[in-house]
């Protein structure tokens, strides 16, 4: 048990529902359009590439690709709610706008640790949707686990969430619920199960165009002129 929580305070846990933006880029379907010639030859190929992805886990079957992506594949690199190499975690954001910002963060992040794109700009193309997340919930905004809250909200250091983490999964926990690092009115939402996902069918898919830069992201929706968010990387180092 870690000196920040105490492990009677799961018993009070409730089940919980919100609704989570989450933005992915928008490059499989065109990555393999430019493969092929004909519609038959595109889904020949997308089913040759499915059978080639590791198994779903039996959580994730009969979920859309969407909520499953994350539990299908293992990353060597670590995010706030698993570690390098674990089961996967479903991420998004009650808000629009800090979900737009975890999106844009990363790919901040990427620029700035490429020598070779540093000086650049970088264009991407992202799809935001929404997600309705339920079951038992971990909410560190509220007490008595918001006394640790510095800790969950550590821009660089996840290990505190890590054994966090750890410690919900075997407590039978189905999503965390927590405040954003790059927002500071955000809320964001990690789930453990695609089994606890339900993507939403009143929200439709967002196009939106991210420019990166080493001095900051801005995102544009993609149709709608005016809606866009810019954010400071001097905020984020």
């Amino acid at each position: 048990m870690s000196g920040l929580w105490q492990g009677a305070w799961f018993a009070g846990l409730r089940s919980r529902s919100a609704l989570l933006w989450r933005g992915v880029e928008a490059q499989h379907l065109i990555a393999t359009l430019r493969l092929t010639e004909t519609a038959a030859d595109h889904r020949l190929l997308e089913e040759l590439l499915e059978r080639s992805k590791p198994p779903l886990p039996q959580h994730a079957h009969s979920r859309h690709y969407l909520l499953t992506t994350p539990f299908r594949y293992r990353s060597p690199v670590a995010s706030r709610f698993r570690r390098a190499q674990e089961p996967g975690a479903w991420y998004g954001a009650e808000e629009l706008r800090t979900a737009c910002a975890e999106a844009g963060y990363w790919r901040w992040r990427f620029l700035k640790d490429s020598d070779g794109l540093a000086a650049q700009a970088l264009h991407t193309t992202h799809s935001f949707f929404r997600a309705q997340v339920r079951g038992r919930c971990l909410d560190l905004t509220r007490a008595p686990w918001n006394t640790a809250q510095q800790n969950w909200r550590d821009p660089r250091d996840y290990g505190a969430c890590h054994e966090l983490a750890a410690a919900a999964r075997t407590q039978r926990v189905a999503w965390i619920r927590y405040q954003s690092a790059r927002v500071e009115s955000g809320i964001c939402g990690a789930a453990f199960e695609a089994a606890a996902l339900t993507l939403s069918r009143t929200s439709p898919m967002q196009t939106w165009v991210c420019r990166s830069t080493r001095s900051g992201v801005r995102l544009q929706r993609s149709g709608a002129a005016g809606e866009s968010f810019e954010f400071d990387a001097a905020t984020w180092v």
